[in-house]
């Protein structure tokens, strides 16, 4: 495979692509659910947004924001028109090789270079993640920040109950735990040892792979 090193930024590769090609600023009339912005030192992302035009006084966007760094999610007023630094994020095809304590370790496959995360800068998503596994990774400012995970993943049942005949009709569901320890709904004619398709997005069941 070739030597390793560590880095803790995202890869400096062909593969890795700019979110924000220039840096600049927002308005928080343009705000989307999903904008990044720099605030106090930290990227906080828009989770909601409102805009207000109250009878009397200037117009206001109420927001929920949520850190990206540490998940903590704040309410926060923005004058209607203000203007924000927008966080520029670079973000990284890098390929889940292996866990070392409780870290993540990514690797770029073209340069080596190795880019580590903690679970709870991964978080829910760890439970569908495994080794070899292609992900992006978000920085900012050279430091890794999240993973995004394909919108699905095939992955193998290790335990539910077994099936019975004329399941297939009855359009009922059951519990199963895949090869990450993901539990998930499925079928009932799903049997141990098939492969499935999972939606990361909202833990649903797509159907069979072969």
């Amino acid at each position: 495979m070739g030597p390793r090193s560590s880095a803790t930024g995202g890869s400096t590769a062909s593969r890795t692509i700019p979110l924000t090609r220039f840096a600049g600023m927002i308005s928080s009339n343009d705000f989307r659910t999903g904008t990044t912005i720099e605030l106090d030192g930290q990227v906080w992302r828009v989770v909601e947004f409102l805009h207000v035009k109250p009878g009397k006084g200037s117009a206001f966007v109420r927001t929920k924001l949520k850190a990206v760094q540490s998940g903590s999610v704040v309410e926060k007023t923005f004058r209607a028109g203000e203007t924000l630094a927008q966080a520029q994020l670079e973000k990284s095809t890098l390929q889940h090789t292996y866990m070392e304590a409780d870290e993540y370790v990514f690797m770029d496959m073209a340069s080596y270079e190795e880019t580590r995360l903690t679970a709870k800068q991964i978080g829910d998503g760890r439970k569908y993640l495994k080794e070899g596994m292609e992900v992006n990774v978000v920085s900012w400012n050279g430091s890794p920040l999240e993973v995004e995970l394909p919108n699905s993943v095939v992955l193998e049942v290790t335990q539910t109950d077994p099936g019975v005949k004329g399941d297939t009709a009855t359009g009922g569901t059951k519990p199963a735990i895949v090869e990450t320890g993901a539990q998930v709904m499925v079928p009932l004619f799903i049997t141990i040892g098939e492969k499935i398709k999972i939606d990361t997005r909202n833990d649903t069941y797509l159907g069979r792979e072969s």
